[in-house]
């Protein structure tokens, strides 16, 4: 999905390139030469604390939001040391998709709350002629964001951690190797197919609605898109699977934020009061499948019947471990992508990966 700029003029709005990264640096761009160019900015949540940090964007009045019918997780994505300074438009976490005939089939009852018995429960699906050729799992593993995503979910759901709450460098662990190596492994044995080294969201996505992939790790969009493929009625979600037990998702959505070098800031204020509506959340669900911050949208049965998964995504959110909250964001995400890019390359050793990441987030907190 493309991310909007929304100019000055509240109703008018520019897209932006495709590449977050590429977002994010023509924001920053815009902000170092303090423009007006730019008045109400949509930022992926992990880029609020570094916004609000460089004074690009403005502290916001809390008396004028919503925020407490909102998910606690997302607000918490929105503030600075303690302080609101983006509006939540939409959150995100993680689903685990899963081919509900083949599982059916193959006797399965219960859908896997750990990697080991999803391991499991595609061997037994793999033995069904239906399933000639099928891999079995695959999340986002290209070097982009996603990977960042996906690592920090798996180190995450073996009780490891990229950082502390602080943010201070946590990942050369027992726990994040456990991690680590289960993304690691599974490219070796032969669970993760070697071509998913490739995958962003989309291939992800075509590969499982093609037949190719038993089970997926991807976002909430996709599922109105699975429903008009061939794998329509034969699939469902469910939370991610973890080491021990179901896993954490990695906390994804965006923001929305006052530019400090706007103009007419009081109706830039008023339309950021409409984007974040609930009403306008409600419509960004049907529209484009996208999580909606509020509480009372995942509780509204009608909804809930028209969208299966919203009681899964639910969970995910508030289940959901925010990425490394960090000033210097961009710096941490590059090298955490690096470093586990080499592991599952078989470029580095999980340790050797790790270590290395260690030292790097170290350098980028320091700055």
């Amino acid at each position: 999905m493309r991310r909007l700029r929304m100019t000055e003029a509240a109703s008018s709005s520019v897209q932006l390139p495709a590449d977050v990264n590429q977002q994010r640096q023509q924001m920053i761009q815009n902000a170092e030469t303090k423009s007006d160019a730019y008045t109400v900015l949509s930022l992926d949540l992990v880029w609020t604390s570094e916004f609000a940090a460089h004074r690009w964007i403005d502290q916001l009045p809390t008396d004028q939001f919503p925020l407490d019918k909102m998910l606690k997780p997302t607000v918490e994505t929105a503030k600075y040391r303690g302080n609101p300074y983006a509006v939540p438009a939409a959150s995100d976490g993680g689903l685990l998709y899963y081919r509900t005939d083949l599982l059916k089939k193959a006797g399965i009852s219960a859908t896997p709350t750990t990697w080991a018995k999803m391991k499991a429960d595609c061997a037994k699906v793999k033995k069904l002629p239906e399933a000639k050729g099928m891999s079995c799992y695959a999340g986002q593993f290209q070097k982009y964001e996603g990977l960042t995503v996906n690592f920090a979910e798996a180190a995450n759901s073996a009780d490891g951690a990229v950082t502390d709450a602080k943010g201070k460098p946590d990942v050369d662990t027992p726990e994040a190797k456990k991690g680590l190596d289960f993304l690691v492994d599974s490219f070796k044995d032969g669970t993760i197919p070697k071509e998913a080294i490739t995958y962003q969201e989309e291939e992800g996505r075509q590969a499982f609605q093609s037949g190719k992939l038993i089970f997926l790790r991807n976002w909430p969009y996709m599922y109105s898109q699975a429903e008009k493929s061939k794998v329509a009625g034969k699939f469902a979600v469910t939370p991610l699977p973890g080491l021990n037990g179901p896993g954490s998702s990695s906390l994804g959505g965006h923001n929305v934020a006052l530019s400090s070098f706007a103009k007419n800031k009081a109706t830039a204020l008023d339309f950021m009061k409409f984007f974040t509506s609930q009403d306008s959340a409600s419509t960004f669900l049907k529209d484009a499948s996208l999580a909606p911050p509020y509480q009372a949208l995942y509780d509204d049965q009608a909804l809930v019947k028209q969208y299966p998964y919203l009681p899964v995504l639910k969970k995910s959110i508030l289940n959901a471990v925010p990425r490394p909250r960090v000033v210097q964001y961009g710096d941490a995400s590059s090298a955490i992508q690096q470093e586990a890019y080499a592991a599952l390359n078989g470029d580095k050793s999980s340790a050797r990966a790790l270590k290395d990441l260690q030292a790097e987030l170290r350098k980028s907190a320091a700055q």
